[in-house]
């Protein structure tokens, strides 16, 4: 067998690496890694009920942050606001400075950040349940700051100080949700978390919609009391959720991770399951990472075949904010620059987010039809051309009323595709790459790069679309449509496919070191030992090589 031969080959067929554990924790989790292949969807939303019941509970959470980031963005927009934290301009309208705007978002990101490196120990240490509660605690005292704050320094401070929890949220919601779930439905659970973005949005834009008739301080200063409704009930419901087995394993809690697995399962659901084979599979998984990783902390993430999944979970992130959807967390102010007035931007902005719904559950559809790696590079596509035709729109100008309703209708259409595409598979995407040992850091890490791109895109987005900056408007269009294209170059030749993989085959594929785009056909043997097919191969190919060396042995 030639060299040429083996390298094709080993893009088509890889075996498993073996752990060093007991026979019977390896034929428990081939079992289970079975069952969790035959069973489908139906089959696992029958099974895992509760762990869906209680993983949509825990990503509520999301709705708080979804809320006041769209309705900060939105406050930019807002008359009362403008007066009241904003600079006098010729023509008698008030606008809040660029550099404020990039002050009041990037300080949200500040804060997620230090929030995202502080919880990759915490929850590592403590479990998720118990981060989530501290996390919703410190919520309810830092609105307090927000809700008084009667300038832009205090508002500024109470930003960065309520950004540290939701730098928890963004984590541990996405990994709980890619932790209690099988196979076949997380990617459902882990992109539901940008439903709930969208969901938070959709209210966010509502309220101030509805708050328009106000012209004082109470038109804004509401919205921020209604944060207080969230954390006491969401605190009481995740203090009575049961753990994620996956981290208790990692912890070494067997007889608690099987309690975990028991409440998160349905009893009589006609499905076979077997909690004790289900926790050796995790056991199995985890050993095997054991072997392939020096340890678990942040410094792994850049060792070995680690090296690789960080930079695919953190590019796909980052790629969240560099195909240009900060053109939505701006819309209402984009669409007032764009030359709308101010109830006809609100209204734009409403609609649009209730089409980020709508393509949110679009892309539950899609993903079963076309996969990950195929929407998220499609997405990106389309988007590229709608952002150059949002850009070439622009030079109608700001009188043209068709012009400004063409530039509104294209921006919905892009956020219906962001939402069905790259807003919602990056969640699934993310989750699932990662190692099941460095999943928190890994997470916490790829976040962290995207809020290092927010910081970025918020720093030169309101100077694009600020009359007093660079004032592009929608000619901003594109500058996103070349960062897409540039996106869609690196999702091609290094996003790969998840579909369809447990935890322990995707350990396989990424250290036999499989190219991306060979993901989804490659085969992986069966945990509990090489495949007949295999076996016959390997006899075949050593055959050939003796007949070889007794002929060369003959012939000399």
């Amino acid at each position: 067998m030639s060299p040429e031969t083996k390298d094709d080959y080993a893009t088509e067929r890889v075996a498993v690496i073996r752990p060093n554990v007991d026979d019977s924790t390896v034929q428990g989790a081939a079992a289970a890694t079975d069952v969790e292949h035959s069973m489908g969807l139906l089959k696992s939303l029958k099974l895992y009920r509760h762990a869906c019941l209680w993983s949509i509970f825990l990503s509520t959470c999301i709705v708080m942050e979804g809320f006041d980031n769209a309705f900060l963005a939105s406050l930019f927009a807002y008359p009362p606001f403008q007066r009241n934290f904003g600079v006098a301009q010729p023509d008698g309208t008030y606008q809040l400075t660029a550099a404020w705007q990039t002050g009041l978002t990037n300080g949200v990101l500040a804060g997620q950040i230090l929030g995202l490196f502080a919880n990759g120990i915490i929850a590592d240490r403590f479990g998720y349940r118990k981060t989530l509660v501290g996390a919703l605690v410190a919520c309810i005292g830092f609105i307090f700051i927000i809700f008084f704050a009667e300038s832009l320094v205090q508002l500024l401070i109470g930003e960065i100080f309520i950004g540290i929890p939701w730098g928890v949220f963004q984590t541990v919601t996405t990994t709980y949700a890619a932790e209690v779930c099988p196979t076949h439905l997380r990617a459902y659970l882990t992109t539901y978390v940008n439903l709930c973005w969208v969901i938070g949005q959709f209210i966010a834009s509502g309220v101030l919609r509805a708050m328009l008739s106000r012209d004082d301080k109470w038109g804004y200063k509401i919205p921020f009391a209604l944060q207080w409704i969230w954390p006491v009930p969401l605190i009481i419901g995740i203090w009575l959720a049961p753990e994620s087995p996956w981290w208790l394993v990692r912890r070494g809690r067997l007889e608690e991770a099987k309690k975990s697995l028991a409440r998160l399962t349905t009893r009589n659901s006609g499905v076979p399951f077997n909690p004790d084979e289900t926790v050796a599979m995790m056991v199995h998984t985890n050993e095997m990472e054991k072997e392939l990783l020096a340890g678990t902390s942040y410094t792994d993430l850049f060792k070995g075949v680690n090296l690789r999944r960080t930079e695919i979970v953190c590019v796909t992130w980052m790629i969240q904010t560099l195909c240009g959807s900060t053109f939505m967390g701006y819309s209402t102010y984009f669409y007032q620059q764009a030359g709308m007035a101010v109830e006809n931007s609100f209204s734009m902005s409403l609609g649009q987010y209730a089409l980020g719904a709508v393509g949110t559950v679009t892309s539950w559809f899609l993903m079963q039809w076309f996969g990950r790696r195929t929407l998220y590079l499609a997405g990106q596509v389309v988007m590229c051309v709608l952002l150059l035709t949002i850009g070439c729109a622009a030079f109608a100008g700001k009188e043209n009323v068709a012009a400004q309703w063409a530039i509104g209708s294209l921006l919905l259409i892009y956020t219906f595709t962001y939402d069905a595409t790259v807003g919602p598979v990056c969640y699934s995407l993310v989750a699932e790459l990662t190692s099941t040992r460095l999943r928190t850091k890994s997470v916490v890490l790829a976040r962290n790069m995207y809020n290092i791109t927010g910081i970025i895109t918020n720093i030169i987005t309101p100077r694009m679309l600020n009359p007093t900056e660079w004032n592009w408007g929608a000619k901003s269009g594109f500058f996103w449509a070349g960062a897409c294209f540039v996106c869609a170059v690196w999702t091609f030749f290094r996003l790969p496919e998840p579909k369809g993989r447990t935890y322990g085959e995707l350990d396989v594929l990424f250290e036999n070191g499989v190219s991306a785009r060979k993901f989804k056909s490659t085969v992986v043997d069966s945990i509990d030992g090489i495949s007949r097919e295999r076996v016959a191969e390997k006899e075949k190919a050593l055959a050939e090589d003796v007949m070889v060396e007794r002929v060369d042995t003959h012939s000399h």
